[in-house]
């Protein structure tokens, strides 16, 4: 299942509510993040069993990227409900349609070139999670973000078939600086991919100890979405339900109840989760590099580093500035640098509070 949703706030003015980070390509791969993680996936489950999870604005673009989705495994929301809702009602219709099957979420945005690796952790996530556990993979951070949430892995969990699985002791999100630093000198502690495997009645079950009426409701819709009263009972059930990140409502109360295990990834992964990440992408993590984005830029650049986004048309001439952020659009111009990356969300913030959602 990809959840397709959310504006990347923190990539604006490139990523807007009506044409997100997952429909843009954002690493050079010719395609958009969307299709790369359906590439990704297909392999894996098979092109008939991947379920997308979009809003009903950006059905034609999802469509449009994925020729082979099929019409049932198309999930639209009428509006954001956050991370539990779209998991948790795609869980409820698979559950629906093949009782004691086994789900997996892997967001629509993220960059993993290790098909390999990335296939052998999900593998040994499956067997975790047909021993009962709520199974996820974590990351092994390269520093101490505090952009992510962390894993705190605990003692091996002995499964056969999952080598590699470990106990989770503690789901922590995003901590301070301070304790980000110290998390990462332990070395017990993994950055949380938002990637969750389990089977669909198994978590429906976690949603439900922890937030039983939004369970209720992705249930009910669940019993109408193959039928023909699916539009009524959404339109009198999803405006309702409430809006939580899975990362609250499932992985950290099952870390606390022994029930949450992890498979640490061995391969390279980025969520692409501001400017800063994507210069990295670009420049193969030289910070001596400067990013050029967009079919037609236009950009001169002397002694100068960062990540340059051009999409108004405008020659844009850099000299002497280093981590620069740049990006140009024909309606909004965003400059700051990547150290500062993940402050524009609050930009993002100030313009909706303002009333300006014309930029947004």
């Amino acid at each position: 299942m990809i959840p397709a949703g959310g504006i990347g706030s923190r990539l604006w003015p490139l990523s807007r509510a009506g044409a997100p980070k997952f429909l843009h390509d954002l690493t050079g791969s010719g395609q958009t993040l969307l299709r790369d993680t359906w590439d990704r996936l297909a392999p894996v489950s098979g092109e008939q069993r991947i379920m997308v999870v979009t809003g009903r604005a950006h059905r034609a673009a999802v469509e449009a990227q994925l020729p082979t989705l099929a019409d049932q495994n198309v999930v639209l929301e009428s509006d954001p409900r956050e991370s539990s809702a779209a998991i948790g009602l795609a869980a409820a219709i698979l559950s629906r349609r093949e009782p004691g099957v086994i789900i997996g979420s892997f967001a629509a945005d993220h960059v993993i070139t290790d098909q390999t690796g990335f296939r052998h952790c999900v593998e040994e996530a499956v067997v975790a999670a047909r021993a009962d556990y709520i199974a996820t993979i974590g990351i092994k951070p390269s520093g101490p973000s505090v952009g992510f949430g962390y894993i705190h892995a605990g003692e091996p969990l002995n499964c056969a078939g999952a080598p590699h699985a470990l106990t989770v002791s503690e789901f922590v999100e995003k901590p301070d600086a301070r304790t980000a630093e110290r998390y990462l000198a332990s070395g017990n502690y993994l950055w949380n991919a938002g990637m969750f495997i389990a089977r669909a009645e198994r978590l429906l079950e976690e949603l439900a100890l922890s937030q039983p009426e939004l369970a209720a409701g992705v249930i009910e819709l669940a019993e109408a979405w193959d039928t023909s009263r699916r539009g009524m009972v959404v339109d009198a059930v999803w405006p309702n339900l409430t809006k939580i990140a899975i990362d609250y409502s499932v992985a950290e109360p099952a870390a606390a109840a022994g029930r949450l295990a992890v498979v640490p990834g061995d391969f390279d992964w980025d969520d692409v989760g501001d400017f800063a990440s994507i210069a990295r992408l670009h420049s193969g993590g030289r910070k001596s590099n400067l990013a050029i984005l967009g079919a037609d830029a236009r950009v001169l650049a002397d002694s100068s580093s960062g990540i340059v986004v051009s999409e108004g048309g405008r020659t844009i001439a850099l000299i002497g500035v280093d981590d620069i952020v740049v990006v140009d659009t024909p309606d909004a111009l965003l400059v700051t640098t990547g150290a500062n990356a993940q402050k524009v969300k609050s930009v993002v913030d100030a313009l909706r509070l303002s009333g300006r959602g014309d930029v947004l």
